[in-house]
This record gives C-alpha cells, sequence and structure tokens, in this order.
C-alpha cells in the first residue's frame, strides 16, 4: 500500500473533527479517472463508508461511440469507476443527469456563443451538475458530505469555511469553483488537495487502483473533437450575420454569425491577406453583430465589469478591496482592486490585462485564498488623465 498522509486528509474541510465518532457517509463523484479515483480510495482509508456515483451526462450513439470514449463520461469511464468502487468494497451508482447537462451547459455553452460570449462550460457543470443536483442527490442517500476529485482545499477557521488553492500549482482547479458559499463547503471533502499530480499516481499505482495509469482527459466531454464551431452551428437559435470592422469602423468584411468569434481570436477570420502585423478580436458587438479587429496592444485592458458575483464568505468585502485577480484558467493572478456593486463588480488592474473576453471568469484570491468570482460581461474602456 501507498504511504498516505492522513494527516494531509484530515485538513480537507476539516474532516477528522466533522466525521465525530461514528463512520460518514460520502458520496464520491467519480469519472473514471484517476484523481476521483483516489479520492474515493483515501477516503475509504480514512474510515468514511464512500459511496462511488458517476454521472451520465448526455447519450452516445452507437456510431460515436470510439470517438467519445477518448474524452470523460464514457461507457469506458463507467466501468473503470464501477471497477475502483468494487475494488475498495464500495458502492457504485450511475445516475441520469441527461436533462440538468443539456438544460445548464449545453444550452447554455450555445447561448453564450449567441451571445457574442466565450462560455466556461467546466465552471457551469460543476456549479449546477457537481455542487447543486449531486448534492441533493447525496441527501437521499443520507450521506453526510460529498466529494471530487478536484485539486483544491477546504478548511474552517473562526467559524468560516475557507476555499483555497491546491498545492500542486499545474494542477490547481480552484478558479472552476469559486461560485461554492458556506453551505456547500460545509458539506465538501477534497481528499486530493493536498497532494501532486506525481502523488496521486503513485498512490493509485500502490494501491493497485486500475486506472493508475490511464491518461488524463484533456478535452470538453461532450465535444471530444474540439470543433465548437460544427457543434454549436446546428444548435443556433439565433444567429446575427454583420460585418467585420477595423478600429477605425471600417468595413474589412462581412461574417455569417458572431457565434464564430471569442475576444483575442487569431485564427480563422475571414480578412483578405496583406496584413504586416497580426490581426486579432478586440470586441464583439452582438446586438449589431459587429465584430471589431485590431492589433495585440489594443487587447490590453486595465479595467473590466462583472457580474453573477458571489463570494465565498457569503460577504462581499469593502468597496476598494485589494486583490489578486485572474481572467482565464491558466492565466497569472494580478493585484487588482474590486468595487462591488450588488451582484456586480468593477474590476480594476495594476497592470493591462489580454484579451479580457466577456462569458469567462474573473476569480478574486487573497494569498492561498478563494475569495469569489464573477462572470466577466466585458473590458472597460481606458481611463483618460485629466489635465488640470
Amino acid at each position: 500500500m501507498a504511504e498516505i498522509r492522513m494527516d494531509a486528509i484530515n485538513t480537507m474541510g476539516d474532516a477528522g473533527s466533522r466525521s465525530g465518532d461514528r463512520a460518514k457517509r460520502v458520496v464520491v463523484a467519480m469519472s473514471g479517472g484517476v484523481d476521483s479515483s483516489v479520492a474515493a480510495y483515501l477516503l475509504a482509508q480514512q474510515g468514511y463508508e464512500v459511496i462511488g456515483v458517476t454521472m451520465r451526462l448526455f447519450a452516445v450513439p452507437d456510431e460515436d461511440a470510439p470517438r467519445l470514449n477518448r474524452s470523460c463520461c464514457s461507457i469506458e469511464d463507467v466501468d473503470d469507476a464501477r471497477a475502483v468502487c468494487r475494488a475498495l468494497g464500495a458502492k457504485h451508482y450511475f445516475l441520469n443527469f441527461e436533462k440538468e447537462f443539456k438544460k445548464h451547459v449545453v444550452d447554455y455553452f450555445v447561448s453564450e456563443y449567441e451571445r457574442g460570449r466565450t462560455p466556461h462550460p467546466c465552471l457551469a457543470c460543476n456549479d449546477k451538475l457537481k455542487f447543486e443536483f449531486l448534492l441533493q442527490r447525496a441527501r437521499f442517500m443520507n450521506a453526510d458530505f460529498v466529494a471530487t476529485g478536484h485539486y483544491a482545499r477546504v478548511d474552517q477557521e473562526g467559524g468560516e469555511w475557507r476555499l483555497k488553492r491546491g498545492i500542486d500549482p499545474g494542477k490547481d482547479q480552484s478558479y472552476v469553483l469559486f461560485t461554492l458559499g458556506q453551505a456547500q463547503l460545509s458539506h465538501l471533502l477534497l481528499p486530493i488537495g493536498e497532494y501532486d499530480k506525481e502523488e496521486i499516481r503513485r498512490i493509485a499505482s500502490e494501491a493497485g487502483l486500475p486506472v493508475a495509469d490511464k491518461p488524463d482527459s484533456q478535452d470538453i466531454c461532450f465535444i471530444p473533437d474540439g470543433d465548437y464551431k460544427a457543434f454549436v452551428e446546428p444548435r443556433l437559435g439565433v444567429r446575427t450575420p454583420g460585418v467585420i470592422v477595423d478600429s477605425d469602423g471600417i468595413v474589412l468584411a462581412e461574417h455569417d454569425g458572431v457565434h464564430r468569434f471569442t475576444v483575442g481570436q487569431r485564427k480563422g477570420l475571414p480578412l483578405p491577406g496583406g496584413s504586416p502585423r497580426p490581426i486579432f478580436v478586440t470586441d464583439i458587438d452582438p446586438d449589431e453583430g459587429r465584430v471589431t479587429v485590431g492589433h495585440a496592444e489594443q487587447l490590453m485592458r486595465h479595467r473590466l465589469s462583472c457580474g453573477g458575483v458571489t463570494w465565498v464568505s457569503g460577504s462581499a468585502p469593502v468597496d476598494g478591496a485589494h486583490v489578486e485577480a485572474r481572467v482565464r484558467y491558466h492565466g497569472s493572478d494580478i493585484p487588482a482592486v474590486v468595487r462591488p456593486d450588488g451582484d456586480n463588480a468593477i474590476v480594476e488592474f495594476e497592470s493591462p490585462q489580454r484579451a479580457i473576453t466577456p462569458g469567462q471568469a474573473v476569480v478574486f484570491y487573497d494569498g492561498d485564498r478563494i475569495l469569489g468570482g464573477g462572470m466577466i460581461e466585458h473590458a472597460l474602456p481606458e481611463l483618460v488623465a485629466v489635465t488640470p
């Protein structure tokens, strides 16, 4: 058996103090990959009663099965999750979440492109399915906790639950968990956040788990070939054609829909050749169907507006709070000032950020702690200094 750092596991949501004197029941979201499998293993080693749950998110046509087997959520993944549970002596259930997945992930994904925005489907899947509907199902199973294989951590200090980065910076997934609040964190275990990926694979191998060498899934589960346009176009309810213009408003070309573009895009622009410098999408107006393009420096902005803002603590900080903010999953954390206004906020960065993209998340950090975040509405114009 692998040498398991039980002291590290006990810091996950203060699991030791939360478990009391009897074994607690935990529902583990199991994708069939090594991370969620090791999460289940670590919790079983700690004495929890583990119930593995794999979610059916979409129906797979027979002709697509081999291709989809390379993504997550395939039939092969279900079999792997079931085999791990069998090895642990744990129950395993296969739950149908197709209706919820279509409404909250696929329909959202398409509608965002219709609006000229760039969606983040993994964030939507985590928010609605793993930490809302799954928690509801867990209650029906009389479970005390839900656990996942995310690289992040939960602890408690001064009566407040805190969400923290995973210790492996290359695998940290805290960016997609910023919507979690106090009620959810009090019932959440994240067993692998104290480990790096190499340790997780070592644990899986030494524990004899059948997924120890299984490759990580790299693609969006419902678009494994990465062709978003081919997926979105037959599902569009609204198509907004228009023109492509430069920063001076001069029409350069026509296009057949804003869903084909995203801020920061360079490849695939239907423009005449001959530009001596690379051209990027700098702005999208979905109402007018106008796509603006320009050079790299025109993508740089100091300020953004965001909506749907949530705070892990349940309370917004004072106006002008200093944070570190990130505007993309694998981006850098940049010092910034947040000015909350109800469910909205203005974020002002210390240094300009490239390609602030509507529809993506901006997440606020204080060191290792995730404070909250929101969805980017748009970049704001640069402030012009007034000469006295």
